[in-house]
C-alpha cells in the first residue's frame, strides 16, 4: 500500500492526490499539518526538507511533487496520463514547467495584496494566460484528447487563480477546459471550498511576511 503525505491546501499536494484519484490507484493518506507537523523528527526522516508531499511505496520515498507523478505513471501506466507523440509530450511538459516557473510565482500578488492594488492588478495582467490558452488550443486536453498529467498541474493552478477572481472570459477555451475538469469526479471531490482558500490565503501570507522578515535580518 502506498501512503501520501500531504495536505489537501497545497497545491503541489493536490497535483499528486488528483493522480492517484485519476488513475484509480489505492493509498494511504496522511495529512500533514502545516503549522508544526513538518517539522517533527518522525516526518523529518522521511523529508528533510520538510516539504509535502511525499509519497512512500513499500520503503521507497518519493519527495517533489512532479517526480513522484512521474513514478506513478510509469508503475501504473493504465490509464495513461502521458502521450506518446513527442509534440505532445513536448505540451505536457510545457504546462508542467510554465505553471511551476511562470504562473505560481506571479500569484503571490493576488494572494497577498487587496483587491485595488495595482501590484495585484498588475500580476494578474501578467499571468500566462494567453500562453496557456495557445498551448491548449482547440484540443479538450492539454495533451491532446485525454487528460494528462500538465492538465492536472496547470488545472490546479488556473482553478485556484479563478477562485482568487482571475477571470477567464478572453480565452473561452480556458473556460471550456476547466468545466470539462470539474465535470471530473476526482476533480470534484478534491475542490477547495471557499474556506479552504481563505486558509490557504491566510496560510501563504503568513509565509511571506515570515520570509520578508529574515531576508531583513539577513
Amino acid at each position: 500500500m502506498l501512503t501520501f503525505y500531504y495536505n489537501p491546501l497545497s497545491p503541489n499536494a493536490r497535483r499528486v492526490w488528483l493522480t492517484l484519484l485519476e488513475k484509480q490507484i489505492p493509498f494511504d493518506p496522511v495529512v500533514i499539518k502545516m503549522d508544526g507537523d513538518q517539522y517533527q523528527s518522525e516526518f523529518l526522516a522521511i523529508n528533510p526538507f520538510h516539504h509535502i508531499p511525499v509519497l512512500v511505496d513499500d520503503g521507497f520515498r518519493i519527495v517533489e511533487s512532479i517526480a513522484i507523478m512521474d513514478y506513478l505513471e510509469a508503475k501504473y501506466p493504465d490509464p495513461a496520463l502521458m502521450p506518446s507523440e513527442p509534440d505532445e509530450i513536448a505540451k505536457v511538459r510545457m504546462a508542467q514547467l510554465v505553471t511551476a516557473n511562470e504562473f505560481f510565482p506571479k500569484m503571490i500578488p493576488l494572494v497577498c495584496e487587496k483587491d485595488d492594488s495595482p501590484k495585484r492588478q498588475q500580476a494578474q495582467e501578467d499571468l500566462p494566460l494567453a500562453f496557456m490558452a495557445e498551448l491548449l488550443g482547440e484540443h479538450s486536453y492539454m495533451g491532446g484528447a485525454s487528460l494528462s498529467l500538465g492538465d492536472i498541474v496547470s488545472g490546479i493552478a488556473i482553478q485556484l487563480a479563478v477562485s482568487l477572481g482571475v477571470p477567464l472570459d478572453a480565452h473561452a477555451n480556458l473556460q471550456q477546459w476547466q468545466h470539462r475538469l470539474m465535470d471530473r469526479a476526482p476533480w470534484q471531490e478534491t475542490q477547495l471550498s471557499t474556506s479552504d482558500v481563505e486558509n490557504f490565503r491566510r496560510r501563504v501570507r503568513v509565509l511571506v511576511r515570515l520570509r520578508q522578515r529574515a531576508a531583513r535580518q539577513s
